[in-house]
């Protein structure tokens, strides 16, 4: 534990739907749902417009047009997540050097090597409530939930407290009182299952959990897992803030405007995904065992197959032939936006000729066209722009139509119009450009 409030955690507000809100004006202050827009589909995020309606993430499509049939439901735009995500880390990283990013839309800073006066409650307060104004700033309008404490965990159970676009700062010194009357669900690590094993032991808030010996917790819930609760029920995590960790795999992925679903184009790009993570791999002196494929479905599920070798090596060869062996299992026939390959269980040596054979110059396939974008294969929220009414984002399409918004970010509330869903006039905006 510091002594000082001096680990912040940032989280984006309904980071994917916000996006949305903001660069449609026609949706801001409604529901909106970012995910499988089938009716197989998952939620990835909704609007807090929408988790009025008990929409929340993991749900299924399905279920979440039962509960708010009115809500908007789009696709996801991945470029414009990441750019907004690119502006949130570069702002953070100009403020400390150590930043530590968890996901697109939330990270930890540590503002002990921040340029603060002091570290006492009223000198970080201040520090991120103006952080929170420079997010919106830099983001165009998205709003952010900072939590400020001594380690990475109250930090972290801070900024759920006043969500959304709240900050709160838990001083030195107060941090059991605050974790006592909160449910021991909290606390990182007590899932469903392991939380059904604490209630039948009488364990319902963190005071419940802190009441319990060491030997007790270990005997619930195994040794490493008991020791943690027993540490964390306490508020106790020395966890640093690391803004720089070892290299434990070298992976390459692609995500793809139009869901791919032609399985030998996907196995061409898994292959070239290969050759470039084995030359990543040379390049750094490395090899690896274990050979991972990533592949996201069109309905945002996302599936990941391994396959480990008795010795590392760093042959694309030998890398694309697991990968495309790990892709022969998957069901794609609903198309895929996502494919990866990577590397793990890195070593800086490798068994040679570890099949008996080597790779011949050029074995790498051909460079594989990625498809063009087809225009009728239209999503919704997907950017589009018309030759004569600009830029705008689909509505919706079915049955040969496809209905368009025309607004922006920085216009009112477009006009609704549609076309033939093979109109020349009406084309995709790749990555939003």
């Amino acid at each position: 534990m510091r002594p000082d409030a001096s680990i912040l955690h940032i989280d984006l507000d309904a980071f994917f739907a916000a996006v949305e809100q903001r660069d449609k004006p026609s949706l801001r202050g409604k529901p909106v749902i970012v995910g499988g827009v089938g009716m197989r589909g998952v939620v990835s995020t909704a609007s807090y417009e929408a988790r009025v309606f008990g929409v929340r993430s993991a749900m299924s499509t399905r279920e979440a047009r039962s509960r708010c049939p009115n809500a908007a439901f789009l696709s996801g735009r991945f470029h414009a997540y990441h750019a907004a995500s690119s502006a949130v880390m570069t702002l953070l990283r100009s403020h400390s050097p150590l930043v530590e990013p968890l996901s697109l839309d939330e990270a930890f800073v540590d503002l002990a090597q921040a340029d603060l006066p002091d570290l006492g409650v009223d000198s970080v307060t201040e520090f991120g409530a103006t952080l929170r104004r420079e997010v919106y700033d830099v983001t165009g309008g998205l709003t952010a939930s900072v939590g400020i404490g001594t380690s990475k965990f109250i930090a972290k159970v801070a900024s759920e407290l006043d969500k959304p676009d709240g900050l709160t700062v838990v001083a030195p010194g107060t941090e059991q009182e605050l974790l006592r009357p909160m449910k021991v669900t909290v606390i990182p690590g007590v899932g469903p299952a392991t939380a059904e094993r604490l209630r039948r032991a009488g364990v319902h808030t963190v005071a419940d959990l802190e009441a319990l010996s060491l030997e007790e917790l270990v005997r619930q819930v195994g040794k490493s897992h008991g020791q943690s609760l027993h540490h964390l029920a306490r508020a106790q995590d020395d966890r640093a803030v690391v803004a720089e960790r070892e290299t434990k795999s070298v992976s390459v992925e692609g995500t793809y405007e139009t869901d791919l679903t032609d399985r030998s184009l996907m196995t061409g790009l898994l292959t070239r995904q290969a050759g470039q993570v084995a030359e990543r791999l040379r390049k750094h002196g490395l090899s690896g065992r274990t050979v991972t494929i990533k592949v996201r479905l069109h309905d945002f599920t996302t599936l990941n197959r391994s396959s480990t070798l008795p010795a590392p090596t760093d042959q694309a060869s030998t890398i694309a032939r697991l990968a495309r062996a790990l892709l022969e299992d998957l069901d794609t026939s609903g198309g895929v936006r996502l494919l990866g390959v990577g590397v793990s269980g890195l070593a800086d040596w490798i068994q040679e000729d570890l099949f008996g054979e080597t790779e011949a110059e050029g074995e790498l396939v051909e460079e594989v066209e990625l498809p063009a974008v087809d225009p009728r294969h239209w999503r919704p929220g997907m950017d589009v722009v018309h030759d004569e009414l600009g830029q705008g984002w689909v509505w919706g399409a079915g049955k040969g139509v496809v209905t368009v918004r025309f607004e922006t970010a920085e216009t009112p509330p477009g006009p609704v119009r549609s076309y033939s869903a093979d109109d020349p006039a009406l084309q995709p905006l790749i990555d939003g450009a």
